[in-house]
C-alpha cells in the first residue's frame, strides 16, 4: 500500500466506474460545467502507487498521483482532463507524494517505466513515438437506428475484413478504400444485399499492434488478432481525413458504417480477441496489463510462469473477477455505444478454462454473460477451441451460444474433395454418414448441451485457411511469402487440385474445379444450421495457395473485384443457392428441435427406399436423398447428393399429396454443368430421374 497519509490526500473520487468518467459529485448543472474534471480509476494490483500522466488539447504534460486505493483500484479526481486529452499510467515516482505534484514533461521514460495504456481507454493515440489513451465523448446522432435482432434461423453470415473488402473495388472512391466508410459504401452494400446475406462479421477492429517478428520481416498483422486495447477502435481502418481529425472522427466514421449497414438490413458482428493481448510472452513488450499487474491479468502456474493456451505468449486470466468484469464491460460498451449485433469470440475455450485448466461450460464468464440483460440479447458465436490440452470443445458451449462447426467443414471438404481425389486415383471415398450429419445440422453434436441445429455455424472456409477457390486448386499450402519457410498454416486442408497444382488453362480441370466449388457452396447454403460465407468465395477469389495470409496486407488477401467468367458464374450460383435456402426456410420450423427429427427429415437411398445402416456406412454407396418436411406437416423439398464418379438413375421417394395423387417435384437447381438445361424439369414421386456425377440436385414440390 502507498506510504502516504490518506487523510491528507483523499478526494471525492470513486473506484467505479473504471476508466475516465464524469465525477459522481458533479451532478445536474455542475456536470455541464465540469469540463475537464474527471474521475480516474484503474485496476493495478501490481502497483503500490500509481500516477496518471496527461496532456489536455493545446496544453502541457502534467503528472498526478492517484491518491486513493481500494482493492487494487487506484483512483482520484483530475481537474484538467477534457475530451481529447491524451494520458497514460505509470508507477509513482516516489512512494510518498503530494496529491498534485509539479508538472513534468518526462512522460516517455520515467525511471525506465513505460507509460501504460488505460485498460478502459476509449481510444489510442500513437503520435510522438509512444502510445497513450485518449478521453472520448460518446455523442453521435443515431436517429432511429437500433440493433436488428434477426432470428438465427434467417441469418446468413458474411465474414469480411474492413480493409480488404473495399481496397480494390473500382466503384469505391480511392479515399474511402480500405476504410470503415468504404465498408458502408453503396457499391459494397449493394453487393452484400444483392447476394442475400444478412450479417457482416468483421475481422478484429479493436486497436491492435504488429508482433515484433513481423516488424523485423517488414510485414504487418493484417488480420488484427493481436489486440492491445479492448475499448478502442483501430484507427488505421478510418479514412485519412478522419485520422487527421482525431479519435472522435474515427469513432463517428465507424458508427456511421454501422448505421448504414443496419439501414440496409445487415447486422454487424465483431470478431473479438479477449483470449490474449499484444504484450506477448513474459519477454514481450510492456504496454498496459503487464505493467499494471501481470500476475493478476494473465494466467500463471504455481511458479508464476505464464500459462499459454493461445499460442500467442500469454492468456488472459478469466479466473480473476476483474478480468471477467473488463471483458463484460467491453462487450456492453460495443453493444450500447456502437449498436453491435453480436460477437464471434476468437479461441473461446481459453475464456472458459477453470483453475484446473479444463474447459467448463458453467464457467463464471459464461454464467455472467447468460445473466446479463444486454449481452444475453445479442448473437454470441464461439470459436470452440484453443491450442491447450483438451482444446477442442465443439458442441459443448451452453445455451445462448452458437459454435463454429469444424465437423461440418471437414465433412464437406472430405466428401467433395478428398474423396473425389481418391476416386479419380482409382481408390474409394468415404461413406455418406458424416456428410449427411453435417447437412442436417450436426444434431447429435449439439444435443448434449441442450441446443438445436441453430447452434451450428456451418462453414467450409474462413479467413484462416484456403479460400474456396484454392481448396479446389491446390493440394499443398504455399505460404512462402510469410517469411516462415512455409512452416506456418494448416497442413490438414482436405483439398484437391483436380490434376494440376495452381493456375491452369486446361478446360476440363477448370470445369471440375468449378463444379466442386458449387458443390461445397450448395452444401453450405442448403444445410440446416447457420451458414457463414467467407468474403470472396462468392467470386472464386484466390490467395495463390496461401492458407495463412494473416500478414499479407496486399492484393493477395484483399477482395478481387475483377470480373472473370469464373467469378460471374460463382456469384450467380451463390445467389441462386441463397434464394433457394430462403424458400426452404419459409416452410421449415423456426427452431427445428432435435427431438422432432423424424417429423422433418427423411433419408432415402437412390432407389427411393429408406436408408439402412449398412448403406450409411458403405463407402460404395455415395448417393442419398433427403426429403425435408415443413412445419405444417407437408413437404418442403428434396435434396439429392451424388458423390460417385458416375451419373446415377434415382427413383424419387414415393410421396402422395392429398387423396391418392402422386406429388410432382420440380428441379430447381443442379450443381452440374447442366443446370440451365435441366432447371424446371418435373418428375413425379416414385418415378426415375438422372442425377449427374459429383453433383447436388434440389427439387421443390
Amino acid at each position: 500500500m502507498p506510504l502516504f497519509d490518506t487523510a491528507s490526500t483523499m478526494d471525492a473520487s470513486t473506484a467505479v466506474p473504471l476508466g475516465v468518467s464524469i465525477p459522481r459529485v458533479d451532478s445536474g448543472e455542475m456536470r455541464h460545467r465540469a469540463g475537464g474534471r474527471a474521475n480516474v480509476a484503474c485496476y493495478a494490483p501490481g502497483v503500490s502507487s500509481l500516477e496518471i500522466a496527461y496532456i489536455a488539447p493545446g496544453g502541457e504534460w502534467q503528472v498526478q498521483t492517484l491518491p486513493n486505493v481500494a482493492h487494487g483500484v487506484h483512483h482520484g479526481i483530475v481537474e484538467d482532463l477534457p475530451c481529447g486529452s491524451r494520458y497514460g499510467f505509470r508507477r509513482a515516482s516516489r512512494e510518498q507524494s503530494l496529491p498534485f505534484p509539479a508538472p513534468t514533461t518526462d512522460v516517455e521514460d520515467h525511471g525506465g517505466q513505460p507509460l501504460l495504456l488505460d485498460p478502459y481507454g476509449r481510444a489510442v493515440d500513437q503520435s510522438d513515438g509512444f502510445l497513450t489513451s485518449v478521453r472520448m465523448a460518446g455523442d453521435f446522432d443515431w436517429e432511429a437506428d437500433e440493433r436488428l435482432r434477426l432470428p438465427w434461423r434467417n441469418t446468413i453470415i458474411y465474414e469480411a475484413h474492413v480493409r480488404g473488402q473495399s481496397m480494390l473495388h473500382p466503384d469505391v472512391p480511392e479515399e474511402l478504400r480500405g476504410t470503415y466508410a468504404g465498408m458502408a459504401h453503396p457499391a459494397i452494400i449493394e453487393h452484400l444485399t444483392g447476394m442475400g446475406v444478412t450479417a457482416v462479421q468483421l475481422l478484429p477492429v479493436h486497436f491492435h499492434l504488429d508482433e515484433p517478428h513481423l516488424q523485423d520481416l517488414g510485414l504487418t498483422n493484417y488480420w488484427g488478432y493481436n489486440t492491445a486495447a479492448f475499448f478502442a477502435l483501430h484507427p488505421g481502418y478510418a479514412t485519412r481525413a478522419a485520422q487527421a481529425a482525431g479519435p472522435q472522427a474515427v469513432q463517428d466514421e465507424f458508427k456511421g458504417m454501422v448505421k448504414l449497414l443496419h439501414a440496409a438490413g445487415l447486422e454487424v458482428i465483431l470478431d473479438v480477441v479477449y483470449n490474449h493481448t499484444a504484450e506477448g510472452g513474459p519477454d514481450g513488450q510492456t504496454i498496459s496489463f503487464r505493467g499494471l499487474g501481470e500476475q493478476t491479468y494473465y494466467r500463471t502456474d504455481g511458479h508464476g510462469k505464464y500459462v499459454d493456451t493461445t499460442g500467442c505468449g500469454n492468456t488472459l486470466n478469466f479466473g480473476e473477477p476483474r478480468v471477467v468484469q473488463l471483458v463484460l464491460d467491453s462487450l456492453r460498451y460495443w453493444v450500447d455505444e456502437f449498436h453491435i449485433d453480436g460477437f464471434r469470440f476468437d479461441l473461446a475455450v481459453s475464456l472458459c478454462r477453470n483453475s484446473a485448466n479444463e474447459f467448463d461450460p458453467r464457467h463464471p464468464f459464461l454464467v455472467a454473460v447468460a445473466a446479463d440483460p444486454v449481452l444475453s440479447d445479442v448473437k454470441l458465436i464461439a470459436e470452440p477451441w484453443d491450442v491447450g490440452y483438451g482444446g477442442w470443445q465443439t458442441g459443448r458451449f451452453p445455451g445462448g451460444w452458437a459454435d463454429w462447426n469444424d465437423h461440418f467443414r471437414d465433412a464437406v471438404r472430405s466428401f467433395w474433395l478428398a474423396d473425389r481425389a481418391a476416386l479419380e486415383a482409382g481408390g474409394q471415398g468415404g461413406p455418406l454418414a458424416k456428410l449427411a450429419d453435417a447437412l442436417s445440422g450436426s444434431a447429435a453434436l449439439f444435443q448434449a448441451s441442450g441446443r438445436s441445429r441453430l447452434a451450428s455455424v456451418n462453414y467450409v472456409t474462413s479467413h484462416d485457411g484456403f479460400t474456396l477457390n484454392d481448396l479446389v486448386s491446390y493440394d499443398r499450402k504455399h505460404n512462402e511469402d510469410n517469411g516462415e519457410e512455409n512452416r506456418d498454416g494448416h497442413g490438414d486442408n482436405r483439398s484437391y487440385n483436380h490434376g494440376v497444382e495452381g493456375p491452369t488453362e486446361n478446360g476440363g480441370i477448370l470445369a471440375k474445379r468449378a463444379q466442386s466449388r458449387r458443390n461445397m457452396m450448395a452444401s453450405l447454403l442448403i444445410s440446416l444450421g447457420v451458414p457463414m460465407i467467407t468474403a470472396g468465395d462468392e467470386l472464386a477469389r484466390t490467395q495463390q495457395g496461401n492458407n495463412n495470409a494473416y500478414c499479407q496486407d496486399n492484393a493477395m488477401a484483399w477482395m478481387d473485384w475483377s470480373r472473370t467468367p469464373e467469378s460471374h458464374e460463382m456469384l450467380r450460383s451463390t445467389k441462386r443457392y441463397i434464394r433457394l435456402r430462403k424458400e426452404f426456410l419459409a416452410a421449415q420450423p423456426h427452431d427445428f428441435p432435435v427431438r422432432d427429427e423424424q417429423s422433418y427429415l427423411y433419408w432415402f437411398d437412390k432407389d427411393g427406399h429408406p436408408m439402412s445402416l449398412d448403406r450409411w456406412n458403405d463407402p460404395q454407396h455415395r448417393v442419398v436423398q433427403l426429403l425435408l418436411g415443413s412445419d405444417n406437416g407437408g413437404i418442403a423439398g428434396l435434396m439429392v447428393v451424388n458423390g460417385s464418379s458416375s451419373d446415377v438413375q434415382i427413383t424419387l421417394p414415393r410421396v402422395t399429396a392429398e387423396g391418392t395423387h402422386q406429388r410432382m417435384f420440380e428441379l430447381r437447381l443442379t450443381t452440374s454443368p447442366l443446370h440451365e438445361v435441366r432447371q424446371g424439369g418435373r418428375v413425379a414421386s416414385g418415378e426415375k430421374d438422372l442425377v449427374e456425377a459429383q453433383s447436388i440436385s434440389i427439387y421443390r414440390t
